[in-house]
């Protein structure tokens, strides 16, 4: 039996798993475990969907409730600030996106996802409009470094557009919960009143804690509130908000055209600057021409594309591929090689190791190359 099927919490000993697992067949054992509980099965990481509420016009947050085998129970608990491969069958496919977590290291073991609807996002749209309690998503292990230190001091920053808020109200959550030990401002941009999460939230924290400062800068409406201020990211604003710059730890966080803005405003005044982007950087190299693919265990060779991604370039010729954020963070494409070279997109950087791992959707060919698949 699995330790999934004790959801109360007596881990089945893992002598007798062991012995009985080549007696297993997962899929068939997970039909059967499911038809008893929905997050029951012998080895895949699933998380039943145990609350639900509105966090904006255009987002909800999901609280999950994790099954024993996702890696973020067994192993190292999921941190503040780290994402998760989030999967949903849709019209009987798998679709799977990478989402920051919103809440972690609950005594309960759930978290949570705040997920912004997205035009064309077919992942963010199931999620936001039919999503209900009771349903069974398949989760990833968490990855990501941009997180707080085991021992937080100092003065600290956080600066937020859009989505970008989702890791950074996790590790306001964690150090409110901790009794905000640092001051801590966060500023937190949207386009409307209505788009912004947390709201009420952060006010509350604010108001319990007086290490800690929020600001609401809208960038298409008027303020109309004492903790809100209008006008896009720049250096006035900055120094309106924030007097001791020179002082502050910086995590800034949302669209890759924001991230940019912030890192050119503050990483050369702040005292340290750390920052993901939810969009990929513009492509610094643009190459032509095609090269031969060879993957080494089907024994294919193909005519790619050069300066196209790999992940794309195969998913063309018909290959389906694991990806999920496709902006190069989550690992979940990644490829070995065994020879050739590969572009960085973002950067231009060429690696030509002869023996090597690539994230294949940031990737691309600049010679014949051997991959692992």
């Amino acid at each position: 039996m699995n330790a999934a099927l004790h959801p109360a919490g007596h881990r089945p000993r893992s002598r007798l798993r062991r012995l009985i697992a080549p007696l297993v067949v997962p899929q068939v054992f997970d039909f059967w475990a499911s038809r008893l509980h929905p997050t029951w099965s012998w080895e895949r990481p699933l998380a039943r969907i145990v609350g639900r509420s509105e966090a904006s016009a255009d987002a909800v947050t999901l609280l999950l409730a994790p099954n024993r085998n996702w890696a973020g129970r067994r192993h190292e608990p999921a941190r503040a600030g780290q994402h998760l491969m989030i999967g949903a069958r849709i019209d009987g496919a798998l679709v799977s996106r990478s989402y920051s977590l919103s809440e972690a290291g609950r005594a309960d073991g759930r978290i949570a996802i705040t997920v912004k609807a997205i035009e064309g996002g077919k992942l963010s749209r199931h999620l936001y409009r039919d999503a209900r309690v009771g349903d069974v998503l398949e989760l990833g292990p968490a990855f990501g470094e941009m997180t707080l230190p085991a021992r937080v001091d100092g003065r600290w920053l956080f600066v937020a557009a859009g989505s970008g808020i989702t890791p950074l109200m996790a590790m306001t959550r964690q150090l409110a919960a901790q009794g905000m030990p640092v001051p801590l401002t966060l500023l937190y941009w949207a386009r409307r009143r209505e788009e912004l999460c947390f709201v009420e939230e952060l006010r509350a924290i604010a108001a319990a804690h007086p290490n800690f400062r929020v600001r609401f800068l809208l960038t298409r409406q008027e303020p109309r509130a004492a903790d809100e201020d209008a006008g896009r990211i720049d250096a006035s604003l900055l120094d309106a908000h924030v007097d001791d710059l020179a002082a502050r730890q910086v995590y800034a966080c949302g669209p890759g055209g924001f991230v940019a803005n912030a890192r050119g405003l503050i990483e050369a005044r702040a005292q340290a600057f750390a920052a993901e982007a939810f969009t990929p950087p513009p492509r610094a190299v643009e190459d032509t021409g095609t090269v031969a693919v060879t993957l080494a265990r089907s024994g294919r060779t193909l005519e790619l594309a050069r300066g196209e991604s790999l992940l794309t370039a195969l998913e063309a010729q018909g290959l389906k591929l694991n990806s999920g954020c496709r902006m190069g963070l989550c690992n979940t494409c990644s490829c070995g090689k065994s020879s050739g070279a590969t572009r960085h997109l973002h950067t231009g950087d060429v690696h030509a190791e002869p023996v090597s791992s690539l994230r294949l959707c940031v990737n691309s060919a600049t010679s014949d190359l051997v991959l692992d698949l």
